[in-house]
């Protein structure tokens, strides 16, 4: 397995956990868990932003990573 195939694993693994803590956030009845819920999403959003970006950084300089 490539780096960048880990990298994009990594990244599909990242939105799950970001889909669910949104849902987690939406669902909760509790205010301080609501709070706790959305921001870890937030913070799990930025972290895939920045993988995001190394993805792109991966392909650009290592064009057989390209789609992989």
């Amino acid at each position: 397995m490539s780096v960048a195939s880990q990298v994009k694993g990594t990244l599909y693994s990242l939105k799950g956990i970001e889909a669910t803590l949104s849902k987690l956030a939406l669902q909760s009845s509790d205010n301080e868990s609501e709070k706790v819920y959305h921001q870890a999403s937030l913070k799990a959003r930025t972290i895939i932003s920045e993988i995001e970006k190394q993805i792109m950084f991966l392909e650009h300089e290592e064009p057989q990573y390209k789609g992989n």
